[in-house]
C-alpha cells in the first residue's frame, strides 16, 4: 500500500508487550498479562440501565471481545476484574448462568441445515449442564428450555449474549428464497429471548446490520439500540485519549522504526485509522483491529480492509446503482443510512452500519449528518477493491499498475502517467452495469469520470469531480502534496479543445491561491477503444 516504510529496522530488544490482535477471549487477555483498554465502566453502567440490549458496529471492531467481558462479569469472575474501574463499582459478584453464543459460526454454511446444526452444536454445549427435554426439537425450543432450566437450577437469572446475530442473514441478502427461511429458523430462534423475559437478567445482542424488529425481534419491542448513543459511542474501538495514555510508548517505538518524531507517527496513526463516529457528539474513535496489528508487526499497513472482502456491500451498491462520486461529504438525514435492512432504498444504510462511511459533522438546524470514508485505510481499500471488480479481478488488486502511476506522478513525471492510465483504461471491458446503458456521450463521460475519480481516491489524493467554479464545472480535480491537477474529459473532442475550455471557464484560478503548481490537463477519450485517445499538459 501507499504508506511510506520503514527507515530504521531496530534490531535492538524491546520491552515485551502483549496486544490482543486477534484475541477476543477476556480470559485469556487478564491471564496473559495483556494490554486491556478499559471498558469496564461502560459495562457496569449499561448492566444496571437496561435489560435488553442491541450494538451495531462494522466487523472486527471489538464487538466479540466485549461480548466475553460480559460473559465473565455476569459469571462473577470478581479475580478477572482485578484493577478495572468495575472492581470499585461492583459490590456484590453474583455467578449468574450465561449464554453465550458466536451466531458467526452459522456463516459460510451450505444451507439451511447447516445453520440448524450449527445453533444445535452450540446448544447442546450448554445442555451437558443444564439437561435436554425430549419434546425440544428444534433450536428455538432448545434454546427456551435452556433459559427457564438454567434459572430453574441456579436460582439466578440468565445472562443471554448473542454475537454476530446477522451472520447467516447477511450470506443470504441476495438469496431471497433462501433468505426467507434462513429468517424464519433464526426469527424462531430470537424471538425466545422475549418469551423468557422472567428468567433473564441482562440480555445483549450484537451484529454489523440493523434487521428490522419486525422480522427477527418481532415481539422484542422493548430492545434498547446503544448504536448511536452518545454514552456508548467509545464502547467499543480506542479513543484518542486511550491511545495516547495506554499506548504512548508504542507509538514512540513505532515513530523509532520508522526513524520519525513521534508527533509524525500519531498523525500518521490519524490519518489511516482514526476518524470513526458513531453519534452526532462521538470523540474520534480509531479502528482497534488496525491499531492492534500495528503495534504487533510494527508496521503501518492496511490490515482491516484486507481482513474480509465485503461482497454483499458491493452487490448491494449495483443492485441500487449507487453513484460512487456522490460518497463523499453527503449530507442526509439519520432516516436514511440508520434504517432496518429490508427497509433500505438505497446501499447507504450497509455503507454506514458496516463501518465503510461514518459520520463526520451534524447539522442541529438542519438536523442533518455529513458522512464520509472514516479514515485512509478505509478509502483507499475500498477504491482498490472497486477498481478491482472493475476489471473483474476476484483474487487480488491492481498493485502493477497502480505502483508504477504512484511513482510516476510523484517524479511529476505526468507524460508516463498518462500512458500508464491509457493502458490500463484499455483493459478494463465496462463497467457492472454493462455496455449496453452507455450509449450516449454523457454516460461514457461519467464512466470515464469515474475511473478517474478511483485512480486518484486510491492513493488518498484528495479528488473532487464535477466541482462548481463561476463559470461552470470542472470535471475533476486532484489535490496532491505538492500540485494541484485541473482535468477536463472529453469523449466527442480533442484534448485540445478541453484544455481551452480549462482556460477560457477559468477552470484554475480558485487553485492558484494554494501555494502550489497548478497543473491543467485535457485528455480526450475514445468511444471505440474505450481508452485515453490523447492528452495535453500545461503547467500553470
Amino acid at each position: 500500500m501507499y504508506i511510506f516504510a520503514p527507515k530504521n529496522i531496530s534490531s535492538t530488544m524491546l520491552p515485551m508487550r502483549l496486544y490482543t490482535a486477534g484475541i477476543a477471549d477476556f480470559e485469556r487477555i487478564r491471564q496473559d498479562g495483556r494490554i486491556y483498554i478499559d471498558k469496564t465502566d461502560l459495562i457496569y453502567k449499561l448492566s444496571h440501565e437496561s435489560q435488553f440490549v442491541f450494538l451495531s458496529r462494522p466487523r472486527r471492531f471489538g464487538k466479540s471481545l466485549l461480548c466475553s467481558t460480559l460473559k465473565y462479569y455476569f459469571q462473577g469472575r470478581k479475580d478477572l476484574f482485578e484493577g478495572l474501574a468495575i472492581a470499585e463499582l461492583e459490590k456484590d459478584w453474583k455467578q449468574h448462568p450465561v449464554l453465550h453464543f458466536d451466531i458467526s459460526l452459522c456463516k459460510n454454511q451450505y444451507d439451511v441445515d447447516g445453520i440448524i446444526s450449527e445453533l444445535n452444536r452450540q446448544l447442546s454445549v450448554y445442555e451437558q449442564k443444564f439437561r435436554r427435554i425430549d419434546t425440544e426439537d428444534s433450536p428455538g425450543k432448545r434454546f427456551a428450555g435452556l433459559i427457564r432450566r438454567a434459572h430453574e437450577q441456579t436460582g439466578l437469572k440468565v445472562a443471554v449474549i448473542l454475537d454476530e446475530y446477522d451472520a447467516p442473514l447477511l450470506d443470504y441478502l441476495h438469496q431471497p428464497d433462501k433468505l426467507t427461511k434462513v429468517r424464519r429458523i433464526m426469527q424462531e430462534f430470537y424471538q425466545v429471548v422475549k418469551a423468557c423475559d422472567a428468567d433473564e437478567q441482562f440480555v445483549f445482542i450484537t451484529g454489523i446490520t440493523k434487521f428490522s424488529q419486525l422480522s427477527i425481534f418481532s415481539t422484542l419491542n422493548n430492545l434498547r439500540n446503544i448504536s448511536m448513543d452518545p454514552a456508548y459511542s467509545a464502547l467499543c474501538g480506542i479513543t484518542k485519549s486511550e491511545l495516547l495514555t495506554v499506548f504512548d510508548q508504542d507509538i514512540q517505538m513505532l515513530a523509532d522504526e520508522y526513524g520519525c518524531p513521534k508527533e509524525t507517527m500519531l498523525d500518521m496513526l490519524k490519518l489511516n485509522y482514526d476518524g470513526y463516529h458513531f453519534c452526532d457528539h462521538s470523540e474520534d474513535i480509531f479502528n482497534p483491529f488496525s491499531l492492534m496489528n500495528v503495534f504487533v508487526s510494527k508496521r503501518l499497513n492496511y490490515y482491516w480492509f484486507a481482513s474480509g472482502t465485503p461482497t454483499f456491500l458491493f452487490e448491494e451498491m449495483k443492485r441500487f446503482n449507487t453513484n460512487l462520486l456522490e460518497l463523499e461529504q453527503l449530507q442526509v438525514p439519520s432516516s436514511q443510512f440508520d434504517v432496518p435492512t429490508e427497509g433500505m432504498t438505497s446501499a447507504l444504510p450497509l455503507l454506514y452500519q458496516s463501518g465503510y462511511l461514518t459520520i463526520k459533522g451534524y447539522d442541529f438546524n438542519r438536523n442533518l449528518y455529513t458522512l464520509d470514508f472514516p479514515n485512509a485505510e478505509v478509502k483507499v481499500g475500498f477504491m482498490d477493491n472497486f477498481l478491482s471488480r472493475m476489471m473483474g479481478i476476484t483474487n487480488g488488486n491492481p498493485q502493477g499498475f497502480a505502483g508504477m502511476f504512484y511513482g510516476a506522478l510523484l517524479e511529476h513525471d505526468i507524460e508516463q502517467a498518462m500512458k500508464l492510465m491509457q493502458a490500463f483504461f484499455a483493459s478494463i471491458p465496462y463497467l457492472d452495469f454493462g455496455e449496453k446503458e452507455l450509449d450516449d456521450i454523457a454516460k461514457y463521460e461519467a464512466y470515464y469520470e469515474v475511473l478517474t475519480y478511483v485512480v486518484f481516491s486510491i492513493f488518498n489524493w484528495r479528488t473532487f469531480t464535477q466541482v462548481k467554479v463561476a463559470r461552470g464545472r470542472t470535471d475533476v480535480v486532484v489535490f496532491m502534496r505538492d500540485a494541484v491537477y485541473v482535468m477536463e474529459l472529453k469523449m466527442r473532442g480533442t484534448a485540445q479543445e478541453a484544455l481551452e475550455q480549462i482556460n477560457s471557464k477559468d477552470y484554475a484560478i480558485p487553485y492558484q491561491a494554494e501555494g502550489k503548481p497548478v497543473v491543467k490537463i485535457g485528455i480526450a477519450f475514445s468511444q471505440e477503444t474505450k481508452t485515453v485517445s490523447d492528452w495535453m499538459v500545461v503547467n500553470g
